[in-house]
This record gives structure tokens, C-alpha cells and sequence, in this order.
């Protein structure tokens, strides 16, 4: 726990992409704003990250009526050299539903 911040942490295992990531895969239909009160960053930031996980190719993003629908695209590969072998496929399933 970080000084001043009596139950937050300097740092965690997962990035906000990651948790971002996560909290599409358990809930596909959510809006923007819910999706960045349940990973703890502001409306804009959750947006920036939703584009940059589409433009990578970890997920498409489709309008069903006046609402936004997410789908993650199986089988993509972590981004960073040490773990690019492992699909992001186990980290959803270990912690995503």
C-alpha cells in the first residue's frame, strides 16, 4: 500500500489494457463508462485503450442499435518478446469470465 492511498498499490501484475481486455471479455455490451469505473481510469482513458486493443487486432467493435458491441478476436498473441509464444486466450480463460 502506497503513503496516503490506505488500501491502493504503487503497482499491479496487469495493465490497464489487460484489465480493460478482461472486463470485455465479461461483459461484451458494456458501455465505455462502465467499463473504465470497473478498471479504475476515467471514460477518455478506457476509450484510448479500446482503440488501441481494435487496431491491434485483439478485438472488433460493432454497433448493435444505439449500442456498442465487443468481440474478442481468439488466438492473438501477447505483445512483448518473453511471452509472444502464449495466445491471450489463457489469460481470459484463467481470469476473464
Amino acid at each position: 500500500m502506497t503513503a496516503g492511498h490506505p488500501g491502493r498499490h504503487s503497482w499491479t501484475f496487469l495493465t490497464n489494457h489487460a484489465h480493460v481486455l478482461l472486463a470485455v471479455a465479461r461483459s461484451p455490451d458494456a458501455r465505455v463508462a462502465d467499463i473504465a469505473a470497473e478498471v479504475g481510469v476515467t471514460p477518455r482513458a478506457a476509450l484510448s485503450i479500446l482503440r488501441d486493443l481494435e487496431e491491434a487486432g485483439y478485438l472488433v467493435r460493432s454497433r448493435r442499435g444505439r449500442r456498442t458491441h465487443y468481440e474478442i478476436r481468439p488466438h492473438q498473441h501477447f505483445r512483448h518478446p518473453s511471452t509472444a509464444q502464449h495466445e491471450v486466450d489463457g489469460l481470459l480463460r484463467l481470469l476473464g469470465r
